[in-house]
């Protein structure tokens, strides 16, 4: 029987090691700008699959993408010295796009907003083309 509540709480102690080890364990400068945002594992616990973001440039983004998947076994080795259950899951990283897609949904959101403000002020300033009431009695 699978159990969500404790692949959850496995998820959380994963991302805890891993962002320790990020910072403790791996001498590697392509990676001090990655941020681990989410770690999901399955429910038999045998895919462990972390979410990283990386500040910077699209060069910094690809070294740190390739520091990462260069160091994806002594990642996986300090994940299994952290945690205590008999077989340590694979371990897949994602780089996560959420914050660069957030901020084109907000550019597009203000670009959106200030074409409403100004239509609202030419519906301000507009005049009848005719009388107010053309059914003037």
């Amino acid at each position: 029987m699978a159990d969500h509540t404790r692949a959850a709480r496995l998820a959380q102690r994963i991302k805890v090691i891993l962002a320790e080890a990020l910072q403790k364990t791996i001498k590697d400068d392509r990676i001090d700008n990655v941020t681990l945002t989410e770690a999901r594992v399955t429910n038999d616990l045998q895919q462990a699959t972390v979410y990283y973001t990386v500040f910077g440039d699209e060069e910094a983004v690809a070294s740190a993408h390739r520091a990462m998947e260069e160091n994806r076994g002594l990642l996986r080795r300090e994940m299994g010295r952290g945690l205590n259950i008999r077989l340590v899951p694979t371990l897949e990283l994602i780089r996560d796009t959420v914050p660069e897609s957030a901020a084109q949904l907000e550019e597009v959101l203000r670009e959106a907003k200030a074409r409403d403000a100004e239509i609202a002020a030419q519906r301000d300033s507009a005049t009848y083309a005719g009388d107010e009431d053309p059914y003037k009695e």
